[in-house]
């Protein structure tokens, strides 16, 4: 019988004090998480966001390191609607497996803190009864740097929770039922070093001389409290640390849909006519509008409406314009409210807290120095700028998010007559010789110094001194974006630059970059939020102008159908590549709002060349795209006039890579083998590295007959034997275009390599046939090298291996130069 965790304390009298910090601890989270920024109501204007539960990719295929790297699988749009849950799902999830450690991934702004706080209020209103305690850690005010704390001073001293009477009883009581403690650590990124993190785990429950790092690897690995549940709430990047790579569930926090947008927004403003009034003014700034699936974005947004000073004000147009007047607007209602604080905002010292904001960025800390002006620190505490955060030791001020943080710090490296141009441009636009991953707050520092340079001082408060000249710090910025060659950047870096192009509001720039665009845009396995997609559409809107045209790859970028709409509806988009799942999802979507112009379109501007299947959604949802070519219409329509000539991109695929290695290679080959007969254009066909066996052999040779262009197969490393030679033989005849085969470090033996000398003649447009590294003796190289006289078009034939003596490969190569060695 399951009862709630403050039930079962009702039986056991030895642990009333327990039950009655218990109480006292919900009673202070139900008042301390009741309320959101803003001094907005958590039960009145909180918007629940759905979770998406991310999973890692084990990096397996043919090019894939030795020590299996790990990352997050991309999901398509799709995938992503399909794979959504609920809070109520964070710890349970469907597999109903419970969860002892939880990522809750995030950007900056999504709203993870938020979260935390309507989980905590969850737990202390009842909801949660798995959990007795619930203890959370804000890792931006925990000291890093000291080695004197226990387990017991991290939950009691440590956490956001009320002082404990005798805590010594209620620890015993928590050592005794670890797997009824829920820890959270909120803004888990300011733990520094994360792949030492795990080194040095505490392994004491009562030592008192542990850092914080080693308590929570402590955690972690199970070393202390073993069994109870860990929650971090993180931003990610690229490549996983140590610590999300061995979670048991990564969870991620997604932004706002359209339908949260209007509901936020009527949240926001309780009369009907304001929220109407807001909601046209979001919509019909686009930019503005795809800002707010950022929740912080999207309050931001709102914040600056309630306070516009007319009705006829037009929201910003890019973020550094949003960001620079909502800081304004703060600091200016600051000190209209409370004139003893700050008189007037220009006798603050706005150039102090700018410095302050950039030195803080440097250090990869959001602490403000203690020593600062007090009348400045109360100034900014009371306009929002810092927010307030109480220790065990002392009181702290910390900029309240990361763009506030970024944009001061933008500021002073503008404004700043201590900071030279080559600082400035340092951190502007992108840099084509950084090797390192940027990190988000990068990111946005970098939009925001670009905009603020070429930024034009409207009417109205500004936290900006237009008396300070910037011409040669801006000279510079245009010299470097001048510079820039983008065929040269990476995706995540190509995205960056055409944000910092946008920024500048600069039709020179954008027509620059146009311009200097590569032919083939890729944006591959860089994830694209609404803001992105808008970025890039605004900036290719005017390419037909000047005459380019592009293919754009957009797989692996979560674009959602939405997004993906309006690229490929771009008249400069000459073909496209996304997600298969969500092609067909935009072909539905077009042919159901009766769009048969932009349909036929969108259909034949797909492409599949060159298809590189890493994953297993590549070749999963290929079956269905074939279904669609061969029936000639959609899964749930009738006859489609624009697929009358079946799907282009299957018609003209070219060359086609099967990457999915040991680990899934195996599993999905058959799915590649009922596609491959209609893939009649196909010429390259890399299946290296799969380990498909002799049975994989015998099911290829059996679609081989279809495949009339094919010129290169490549079956290199796939544990083929003489068995499914002796299949493939027998096909190979029938593929008359075939100019290279190789076979290269599989089992075929003497039984094999006579098989392959028979059909050898038989082949006449083959050029190179790689056989080395396989187990035939010289009794099979004899064969081989009897039946390459009969191959007069043959050039090459690789065939040394192990087991062929030394003297013998030497006199056969020999009689035919065209017999190689390594």
């Amino acid at each position: 019988m399951h009862f709630n965790g403050l039930k079962s304390l009702v039986f056991k009298p030895q642990c009333l004090k327990s039950l009655e910090y218990i109480r006292h601890i919900k009673s202070y989270m139900r008042d301390a998480c009741c309320s959101m920024r803003g001094g907005m109501g958590m039960e009145s204007h909180y918007v629940d966001m759905h979770l998406v539960q991310r999973k890692l990719l084990i990096k397996s295929g043919k090019n894939a390191n030795k020590c299996l790297e790990k990352e997050l699988v991309v999901l398509s749009d799709s995938e992503r609607k399909k794979a959504k849950l609920d809070r109520s799902q964070l710890f349970h999830n469907s597999d109903s497996k419970i969860k002892q450690s939880v990522a809750l991934l995030g950007k900056a702004g999504v709203g993870k803190s938020t979260f935390i706080q309507r989980l905590c209020l969850d737990w202390a209103s009842g909801s949660l009864p798995q959990f007795q305690f619930v203890f959370m850690l804000n890792c931006k005010i925990l000291d890093l740097t000291q080695s004197n704390y226990s387990l017991k001073g991290l939950l009691f001293d440590l956490s956001v929770s009320p002082r404990c009477k005798d805590s010594d009883s209620v620890f015993k009581h928590i050592l005794s039922c670890p797997d009824e403690v829920l820890i959270i650590f909120d803004s888990f990124d300011h733990i520094k070093d994360f792949e030492g993190l795990l080194q040095s785990p505490a392994k004491s429950h009562t030592n008192t001389k542990y850092t914080i790092k080693q308590l929570f690897s402590g955690l972690f690995q199970k070393e202390i409290l073993s069994g109870c549940t860990l929650l971090i709430a993180t931003r990610p990047k690229d490549v996983l640390n140590q610590v999300l790579r061995k979670m048991d569930s990564l969870m991620e926090l997604c932004g706002f849909s359209p339908e949260d947008i209007e509901l936020y927004t009527s949240k926001y403003f309780g009369n009907a006519s304001l929220q109407e009034s807001a909601l046209r003014q979001i919509k019909n700034h686009r930019y503005i509008y795809s800002l707010c699936s950022n929740p912080l974005l999207c309050w931001t947004t709102c914040f600056l409406l309630e306070h516009q000073d007319s009705c006829n004000d037009d929201l910003p147009s890019t973020l550094t314009d949003l960001y620079q007047r909502a800081t304004s607007k703060h600091l200016q209602l600051a000190s209209l409210e409370n004139s003893s604080l700050c008189k007037n905002r220009k006798q603050l010292d706005i150039p102090q807290l700018c410095k302050m904001a950039w030195e803080g960025l440097e250090n990869h800390d959001t602490r403000v120095n203690p020593a600062s002006s007090t009348e400045l620190l109360d100034c900014a505490l009371k306009s929002g700028i810092l927010a307030s955060y109480k220790t065990s030791e002392r009181q702290e001020n910390h900029f309240v998010d990361l763009f506030t943080q970024n944009l001061l710090s933008a500021v002073h490296l503008v404004q700043s007559k201590q900071v030279n141009e080559k600082m400035v441009v340092a951190n502007s636009v992108v840099h084509q010789k950084k090797r390192k991953v940027q990190g988000e707050s990068q990111d946005v520092l970098h939009r925001f110094v670009t905009g603020l340079v070429f930024w034009k001082a409207p009417d109205g408060v500004s936290i900006l001194d237009s008396s300070v000249n910037i011409k040669a710090k801006r000279k510079a910025v245009e010299t470097h974006l001048e510079s820039m060659k983008p065929n040269d950047l990476v995706p995540a870096r190509l995205l960056e630059l055409f944000h910092c192009v946008y920024e500048t509001s600069s039709a020179k720039f954008a027509k620059l970059l146009l311009k200097n665009l590569p032919d083939n845009l890729s944006f591959y396995g860089t994830q694209l939020c609404p803001s992105d997609v808008y970025v890039i559409c605004h900036l290719l809107q005017h390419a037909s102008a000047l005459k380019r045209t592009f293919s754009i790859n957009l797989q692996d970028t979560c674009i959602p159908i939405c997004g993906l709409k309006e690229l490929v509806g771009l008249k400069c988009i000459k073909s496209f590549w996304a997600h298969t799942a969500d092609t067909i999802g935009l072909w539905e979507d077009l042919h159901q709002s009766n769009d048969e112009l932009n349909l036929k379109s969108a259909i034949e501007k797909f492409t599949l060349h060159p298809f590189k299947a890493t994953q297993g959604y590549h070749i999963e949802s290929l079956p269905v795209l074939v279904q669609i070519h061969r029936e000639k219409k959609l899964p749930m329509s009738e006859f489609v006039s624009a697929l009358d000539e079946g799907v282009p991109a299957l018609r003209h695929l070219q060359r086609l890579e099967f990457e999915l290695g040991v680990q899934n290679g195996p599993e999905l080959f058959p799915k590649l083998i009922d596609v491959l007969p209609s893939l009649q254009s196909l010429q390259h066909l890399d299946l290296e590295k799969n380990q498909i066996g002799d049975s994989g052999a015998e099911k290829l040779a059996g679609v081989l007959h279809f495949l009339e262009c094919l010129k290169l197969l490549n079956l290199s490393q796939n544990l083929i034997g003489d068995a499914g030679v002796e299949k493939l033989a027998k096909a190979l005849a029938s593929v008359p275009s075939l100019q290279s085969l190789s076979l290269y470090g599989n089992a075929i033996a003497d039984s094999g390599a006579e098989h392959l000398a028979l059909v050898l003649p038989d082949m006449n447009l083959l050029q190179d046939l790689d056989v080395k590294f396989n187990k035939f003796t010289d009794i099979g190289a004899t064969k081989l090298s009897a039946a390459l006289k009969n191959c007069t078009g043959m050039k090459s034939l690789e065939l040394w291996n192990d087991c062929i003596p030394y003297g013998v490969f030497e006199h056969l190569r020999l009689q035919d130069p065209r017999i190689r060695s390594l």
